[in-house]
């Protein structure tokens, strides 16, 4: 399977990864390392995490407090949010209208 970001996850990811490394020196680079094992554990098993909704659903990434929720969609997974769970949860709906 293949992973493609909506272009606002993109960006979600980079000025995540700048607060975090903003913060503390190579935070951020442990954040991305943390997502990308999360993307890892989708591809490998994308139906394990429960459904946000009818087609999304939500991985958490481990010691940070963001998920990722995506779409499977045929050979590849859909990343539409890098989310911050405490954090206008459900802004993420609006990327599917």
């Amino acid at each position: 399977m293949h992973i493609h970001f909506l272009e606002p996850a993109e960006l979600e990811l980079e000025t995540t990864v700048d607060y975090y490394n903003q913060q503390s020196e190579g935070l951020g680079f442990e954040f991305a390392i943390e997502v990308k094992r999360t993307l890892e554990r989708i591809i490998q098993f994308p139906n394990a995490w429960a459904p946000l909704s009818k087609r999304c659903r939500r991985c958490r990434v481990k010691r940070f407090p963001y998920g990722i929720i995506y779409q499977i969609r045929n050979d590849k997974i859909l990343i539409i949010a890098v989310m911050h769970l405490h954090r206008h949860p459900d802004s993420w709906k609006t990327r599917l209208l």
